[in-house]
């Protein structure tokens, strides 16, 4: 038996028996597919403890069907939606990839989010995402559950793009391949503070220092993804990961021309991407419907561009070499104007912080 960790650490509780875990018991990983809830680091805008829920879907459904050749598998949902909402279909993924699939209710899902407090666009977001994939990574060790540790994947559309594109910036050690379906790329002033023109989309931050809102130029950089600094520190530490990102030029939530900036500076940064930017000309058809912001359903649109990468007999199949993050126990560093932010993998599970520079 193993002890109840403190509320920092990862823990996984089916939410159907929650209330009636003993403390001194840790939950194992379900039979079979289910739903579950662990602890999250605390959001500043609302302390206090926070759980989110994570569903889990095996190979033909049930966790026996893991072996050495299974991988893993995040799959995000849409800004305000919950499980699997605007991405993939997660028992089709975890069938034809022969992946445990992890859909997760990360901050602000659903009926959780907080229409009067700012959207956290992929941060905190990405961490509940990463401490989820974590957790199923880690237990599969303990139960010493053979699985294939190299094949880390993640998808998302939408804001669950955004997530996608996030969780390779705050674990760049760790996935093989990610897939980015309309995401947003980037934190412009528009979005942050619902301006005219640009995108239909509202964040709800203030650009005023005083304001409880208040988004910072630091924590704005962050949440570039392709910031020119945080990509060379991405590649310098060996980021492998190959990353699709696939966008409608008519995009009018999450807009092209973030896509396209961010991908032009990937590429600079001598970093591993592929696009797929659709026009009128290539949408239409089968696959991709039209070039605007749902393109079509995106189960089929990421079988379309991934299959080759991520099928485990695929001809490009997709496998990191050397250790993720989780093993490395290393902390990540993004240097900001005023500070830094560190991504800290010490405890195996990432936990996030700024540091400001010393005065």
């Amino acid at each position: 038996m193993r002890y109840l960790l403190l509320w920092s650490a990862i823990l996984l509780i089916p939410s159907s028996i929650s209330q009636n875990l003993f403390a001194d018991e840790f939950p194992e990983l379900p039979e079979k597919n289910h739903h579950l809830l662990i602890p999250a680091q605390e959001w500043p805008l609302k302390p206090g403890s926070r759980t989110v829920k994570v569903y889990l879907h095996y190979p033909g459904k049930e966790l026996k069907n893991v072996n050495s050749q299974t991988g893993l598998m995040l799959n995000l949902h849409n800004w305000g939606g919950t499980y699997h909402s605007g991405t993939a279909n997660p028992q089709e993924l975890a069938d034809r990839y022969h992946v445990i699939v992890i859909c997760v209710d990360y901050l602000q899902s659903g009926k959780q989010r907080e229409k009067m407090l700012p959207y956290d666009f992929g941060y905190l977001q990405s961490l509940d995402a990463l401490r989820s994939l974590y957790f199923v990574y880690n237990e599969l060790k303990v139960k010493e559950i053979a699985f294939a540790s190299d094949r880390i994947y993640c998808t998302g559309g939408s804001g669950g793009g955004n997530i996608t594109l996030m969780t390779n910036k705050l674990a760049p050690r760790t996935f093989a391949c990610s897939i980015d379906i309309s995401g947003m790329a980037k934190l412009t002033d528009d979005i942050a503070f619902d301006l005219p023109g640009g995108s239909m989309l509202n964040a709800r931050y203030s650009p005023d220092s005083n304001n409880p809102n208040y988004l910072s130029p630091d924590r704005k950089q962050l949440h570039f993804v392709g910031d020119p600094i945080h990509l060379q520190v991405m590649k310098q530490i060996g980021n492998q990961n190959h990353l699709i990102v696939v966008h409608g030029k008519t995009d009018i939530a999450c807009l092209f021309q973030d896509a396209e900036e961010m991908v032009k500076n990937f590429r600079s940064a001598g970093l591993n991407v592929e696009s797929h930017f659709i026009d009128e000309k290539n949408s239409g058809g089968t696959v991709f419907k039209n070039s605007g912001h749902s393109l079509g359903d995106r189960t089929t649109i990421l079988f379309k561009v991934a299959d080759q990468y991520l099928l485990p007999d695929g001809k490009n199949s997709r496998k990191l070499n050397g250790s993720t993050d989780f093993e490395r126990k290393e902390i990540i560093k993004y240097p900001t104007a005023n500070g830094t932010y560190e991504i800290s993998y010490e405890k195996g599970y990432p936990v996030g912080r700024f540091v400001p520079h010393s005065r």
